[in-house]
């Protein structure tokens, strides 16, 4: 990074874009310049929550800068390098920070001559003075253009950010990991409530219930790990206890049934193996990927 900040683009102005402006800004990384978004409203918002920038309301209005950060949802991605490219801007480097999305998915600037990344800060960008606060140690994914790649690792790297390289054709699995781990504790939680609620469980009782629970396995998955920390019947080995339960899900919701025997087919792997997934072709021991 040279010793003045250089200028940032944002196209796009939610959670993710807002946060990682503010911190760039505060640590001296960028100054925020344009800020395009496909409401002009939500633009001088953003203007206005950062103290810095210039909100646009047309492309044809967009300068020159140094990186843009496409903040836009994942769907969204493709067209807004589409609509800055046909701005007809010098060349210079584009990012977006999905967690699922290649790089490429920028292709419009590529063509154009831009170099382009992808940088996924594994955060939770729910509340983003949160998120500003907890960034630092924050794993970020990078993938793309060598020279876009190296020129973001510094970026996030000056805020805090522990970067890795990871494979565009990974993404899939690197962000389903993530989806798993934060997305789906909160849905289980919901079912679990829903099936005491349908047993006659008081609602009183039900929220203390889930909630106790919830911190004890979080106590205890930061304390032990995975595979100490796992209890239940499909790690004794209680097949019938499964199966029972199974089917009386069945009759409740089909999907909760799938997805109990599914959970619980990798609990008993874990338990008896160390191990949540079945060895890949590429992490298989010799002697089992010769037969």
């Amino acid at each position: 990074m040279t010793s003045a900040p250089s200028i940032l683009h944002l196209v796009g102005a939610g959670r993710v874009g807002r946060t990682l402006a503010a911190l760039w800004q505060r640590a001296g990384v960028f100054t925020l310049g344009d800020v395009l978004t496909r409401s002009p409203e939500s633009a001088r918002q953003a203007v206005a929550a950062l103290g810095a920038g210039r909100p646009v309301t047309h492309p044809g209005e967009l300068r020159p800068a140094d990186v843009w950060l496409m903040a836009t949802p994942d769907g969204a991605l493709a067209e807004a390098a589409l609509t800055v490219a046909r701005a007809g801007l010098p060349p210079a480097q584009a990012w977006h920070c999905s967690g699922f999305a290649p790089a490429a998915v920028l292709a419009p600037l590529q063509q154009a001559g831009w170099l382009v990344a992808s940088a996924h800060p594994a955060l939770s960008f729910a509340d983003p003075m949160a998120a500003q606060a907890q960034f630092a140690g924050t794993a970020c994914a990078l993938e793309g253009d060598d020279d876009a790649v190296i020129r973001a690792e510094q970026a996030f790297g000056a805020i805090g950010g522990r970067c890795f390289r990871l494979q565009a054709a990974d993404k899939p699995l690197y962000h389903g990991a993530a989806v798993l781990v934060s997305n789906f504790p909160p849905v289980l939680a919901a079912a679990a409530a829903e099936l005491w609620q349908g047993c006659g469980m008081p609602p009183e009782l039900i929220g203390p219930l889930w909630q106790a629970f919830a911190r004890n396995v979080a106590d205890n998955l930061l304390r032990l790990g995975p595979a100490a920390a796992l209890t239940g019947p499909a790690a004794r080995g209680d097949t019938a206890v499964v199966q029972a339960e199974i089917s009386a899900m069945q009759a409740r919701d089909p999907a909760l049934a799938q997805a109990y025997a599914a959970l619980s087919t990798l609990a008993a792997r874990l338990a008896r193996e160390g191990t949540a997934l079945a060895p890949s072709e590429e992490t298989a021991p010799l002697s089992r990927a010769r037969t």
